[in-house]
């Protein structure tokens, strides 16, 4: 599967936001979502790739790609 085949019920952009407000952020908006929905996170912060990689194995939520467009980074993460 690609990143454009991955349909996600909605997009947060977190960029400008340092660690850890990204995943924390992204652990709050997963409450308003229903098990196997899918959610588009956009961020800036270095971090982040390490971040969220973490808190998905923490978690239990699945990680199912992150890429960088520019200096963008974005993430798919299936709440499970």
């Amino acid at each position: 599967m690609t990143t454009d085949e991955i349909i996600f019920e909605k997009t947060y952009d977190f960029r400008g936001l340092k660690c850890p407000l990204p995943v924390l952020k992204t652990r709050r908006a997963l409450k308003s979502h229903d098990k196997g929905q899918v959610i588009k996170i956009l961020s800036d912060d270095p971090a982040a790739n390490l971040d969220f990689i973490h808190f998905c194995e923490v978690s239990g939520n699945v990680l199912l790609d992150n890429v960088e467009e520019d200096k963008n980074l974005i993430f798919f993460i299936k709440k499970i």
